[in-house]
């Protein structure tokens, strides 16, 4: 079965206003199984968002090239931006049109005539059915990101692109957003998520992409990484109150730290353990790549 989306050692060059060179992504490679979720994460000005321009040939890169489903976007940018539906970090405005003449107009745009039935599916399931006769910029901010997706998604493409998009929205919407993230899953959408919220790629991403600088530091299954590249914090509070705070090694015995310390079964009041997060992985591979001359104090 092809894969989804190929990054093949990705280069992209910028020239400055001062006509210096600024090397925005550096030789960037991943890929995606079919039907996963993955999560491209970074710190600001990493490279996502130019990774994601190069997917959909909104940027041509320097070097390198980005398979979907196999084609080369470069050699075939037509068979490949028809596969693809895109979730841009920016809100854009649309005129003076309805919600339905929109997404009718989007829906041209990959040659679909007669597209009534899943405009219609897409406006109830996320929301804004009874306003598809309104204009966006009559929308909530909210509803302009429904919109957006209901966009992205009007051609049922098999690869979805997301860059940031819950960003700024309240947190029910959040939640709907992400719940029907998981059915496109369900229904084997392949999904590229770019989100600060952590946490929530923690629960949602298959796989996980950190990306600093324009080069990727670390790539690899979602949990596997945390293992990998977290401590397991364990939490002994004894009969006399005193409270013993450790951090072992992922997967480690808590049964063998007790050992280890000499704490008598008897002296012990209670155990809590915490598993490492996406978050701690995300800062140990980040500071683990931090120069002296970077650190800060």
């Amino acid at each position: 079965m092809q894969k989804p989306l190929e990054i093949q050692n990705l280069h992209k060059i910028y020239k400055n206003k001062k006509g210096q060179e600024v090397h925005a992504v550096r030789g960037v490679s991943f890929s995606m199984a079919p039907g996963e979720i993955f999560g491209l994460l970074g710190p600001n000005g990493a490279g996502k968002t130019t990774v994601i321009s190069s997917i959909t040939t909104l940027e041509a890169p320097t070097s390198g090239d980005v398979l979907v489903f196999g084609e080369s976007v470069l050699k075939n940018p037509h068979l490949t931006k028809m596969r693809i539906g895109v979730v841009p970090q920016e809100i854009i405005p649309q005129g003076f049109f309805n919600l339905v003449e929109i997404l009718k107009f989007h829906s041209g745009y990959y040659g679909i005539w007669n597209n009534l039935e899943r405009i219609e599916f897409l406006l109830k399931r996320l929301g804004l059915w009874e306003h598809r006769e309104k204009q966006v910029k009559q929308l909530s901010g909210g509803m302009k990101r429904r919109m957006m997706i209901a966009k992205a998604l009007v051609h049922s493409p098999k690869l979805l692109l997301l860059d940031e998009p819950t960003a700024g929205v309240d947190i029910e919407l959040r939640k709907s957003l992400w719940e029907f993230v998981l059915e496109l899953k369900n229904q084997g959408v392949s999904i590229l998520l770019t989100t600060h919220y952590l946490q929530e790629a923690e629960e949602l991403c298959d796989g996980i992409g950190i990306i600093r600088n324009g080069e990727i530091q670390t790539v690899g299954h979602t949990k596997s990484l945390i293992r990998e590249l977290t401590q397991r914090h364990v939490e002994i509070t004894l009969t006399s109150q005193k409270v013993l705070q450790f951090n072992i090694p992922s997967g480690s015995s808590v049964g063998e730290l007790i050992e280890k310390n000499k704490i008598q079964p008897s002296q012990i009041f209670d155990i809590k353990t915490r598993e490492g997060s996406l978050e701690e992985a995300f800062l140990s591979v980040l500071q683990r790549q931090l120069k002296p001359t970077e650190v800060k104090s």
